[in-house]
């Protein structure tokens, strides 16, 4: 194994970055529009660099869900585990079309939209296993991960869409050129908080995306037994929609660019749905397997995974090697495994930081220990 790598290596090393294209231009699936006269292109183009980037974004999530798996199944990780593995297009593509200033809030499946908002593998790792060096100090665990305008991670279905109208509502507030991705899967798209949220963010004319990542089961059932209308997309009536190959990175990113242009110029909302799916079951307590078969989850796949689609244009355009890609994933590996180490021997918080960033500005307020004789005082 040693001597195929170095190989590899020493292919890598002959060719040059001028053996390459520089880009390529990619037809991609057209959108289904609601209410919408025109729709986004039907090509995207794509660099090398991007596409690199891209490429390690997404096998770096699936990498570390992979590992989420492995350390649930040990009983490190404990407690509620919703993975993205299989989705990986959508946060990748969505975070590639929307700056660093604009807002994004999502539900329970959060651990890819906290590593595409800036948060390291060690600290989502860390955070899993309930460690000190979590990006939650251990206290959120895997449904309640925050980052900068990253607002979770939400554990009640639904919950967060108005949330996200309420951060939009700020955006358009103060004057700022934000806008706010609101995420929530099919299975809460049957919410009547939804529709009120609707309701108002046209209404006000909010610069709000609402995205519905339709992965084709809420929980157990299957979206045809859940909902009598299926077409998300169309769910907001009065509110443009754009129907999505979520499975497609460059068809995600080439739509989220087109809906962040509507809503930052002041057309109000606008509503996605991602057609997409999960490998793993709705969470790791669902083996995945009672209400749909292994054949179609091996169909999906092999037809249509994310990353394999990525790395086949890439391959077959000339931006990039196998070999090169193997690299990488080399590489994303040798990551996940150090912050695996990190998140099973950091220790985990102590017992007086149990009453801290409860309350934010506020003065210091005790709260009563693990018996009515320990007291722990607050601290921001």
């Amino acid at each position: 194994m040693g001597a195929v790598s170095e190989v590899a290596r020493v292919v890598v090393a002959s060719r040059t970055y001028a053996d390459f294209a520089s880009e390529a231009t990619f037809e991609i699936k057209k959108c289904d529009l609601h209410r919408l006269e025109e729709g986004p292109p039907a090509t995207a183009v794509l660099t090398r660099e991007e596409g690199l980037h891209y490429y390690k974004t997404m096998q770096t999530i699936r990498r570390m869900e992979l590992k989420a798996d492995q350390l649930y199944k040990q009983k490190i990780i404990r407690g509620f585990c919703h993975l993205y593995d299989g989705q990986e297009a959508c946060c990748v593509g969505l975070e590639a079309a929307i700056k660093p200033t604009d807002h994004l809030i999502t539900a329970y499946r959060a651990h890819g939209y906290t590593f595409t908002r800036g948060t390291s593998v060690r600290e989502i790792l860390a955070e899993l296993t309930g460690r000190k060096g979590g990006c939650a100090k251990g206290k959120g665990g895997s449904m309640h991960m925050y980052a900068k305008n990253f607002y979770g991670g939400n554990g009640i279905v639904g919950a967060q869409v108005p949330l996200g109208a309420g951060i939009a509502l700020a955006c358009k507030y103060f004057g700022k050129d934000e806008i706010c991705l609101t995420l929530y899967g099919d299975g809460a798209a049957n919410q009547g908080q939804v529709f009120e949220t609707y309701n108002m963010a046209a209404l006000w004319k909010l610069p709000c995306i609402f995205i519905c990542e339709n992965n084709r089961y809420g929980m157990g059932t299957s979206v045809e037994r859940a909902a009598a209308s299926t077409d998300y997309y169309k769910r907001g009536d009065y509110i443009p929609g754009l129907r999505i190959d979520g499975m497609d990175l460059l068809c995600v990113r080439e739509a989220t660019k087109f809906a962040a242009e509507h809503c930052r110029s002041g057309k109000g909302p606008i509503l996605m749905e991602l057609q997409t799916y999960r490998y793993h079951g709705h969470s790791m307590s669902d083996p995945g397997v009672s209400y749909r078969t292994r054949e179609e989850i091996q169909e999906v796949r092999s037809k249509s995974d994310p990353i394999t689609l990525l790395k086949d244009r890439m391959v077959n355009n000339n931006l990039a090697s196998v070999e090169e890609l193997k690299e990488i994933d080399v590489e994303v590996r040798k990551e996940i495994e150090e912050a695996a180490q990190f998140a099973t021997t950091d220790p985990e918080p102590p017992l007086e930081e149990l009453s801290n960033h409860i309350y934010c500005n506020d003065p210091p307020f005790e709260v009563r220990g693990p018996n009515q004789w320990i007291r722990y005082k607050s601290a921001c």
